[in-house]
């Protein structure tokens, strides 16, 4: 059984899948002071998955970043959506075209049945960012959020 799964055991992410993604956010934290999270739930409670990703970022104080640089990627299985939310220390760096090619990203390798490929490069792709406009700080830097994948209903 996977670690994500609905109603009759529709399984999303193994046990391996996921926990690939959560090694991935911990090797792209290791290069910057900032913070990635993935919530994965069935399906989007709102019509836009980007005020759902708001809802959730809020909900999961990543606003409470000392630099302001937490990315939150969401993803709702059923619906086929997927939306990622920048608080605005890197919203500001990296703009809004960033996040629209991202999820462009990972929906094209969700639509190849590729759930977590297009998740943990997704992932390598916000580290990539992170790390160029808030590098790691030595002796200061501490892992602000947890990086465990968060699952929703």
């Amino acid at each position: 059984m996977g670690l994500f799964s609905f109603g009759r055991r529709i399984s999303f992410l193994s046990n391996d899948e996921a926990a690939r993604i959560v090694e991935k956010i911990r090797e792209s934290e290791k290069r910057t002071s900032g913070e990635i999270r993935v919530f994965i739930e069935s399906k989007c409670r709102f019509v836009n998955p980007i005020d759902r990703a708001a809802e959730v970022f809020w909900s999961l104080q990543m606003d409470h970043t000392d630099e302001r640089n937490g990315v939150l990627i969401y993803v709702a299985a059923k619906d086929h959506q997927a939306a990622i939310w920048g608080d605005e220390g890197i919203h500001k760096a990296v703009g809004s075209d960033f996040w629209k090619n991202e999820v462009v990203n990972m929906l094209d390798h969700f639509r190849q049945n590729e759930y977590a490929k297009g998740i943990e490069l997704v992932v390598s792709d916000i580290g990539e960012a992170l790390s160029s406009h808030f590098p790691y700080k030595p002796g200061t830097d501490r892992n602000e959020l947890p990086d465990d994948i968060v699952f929703g209903h």
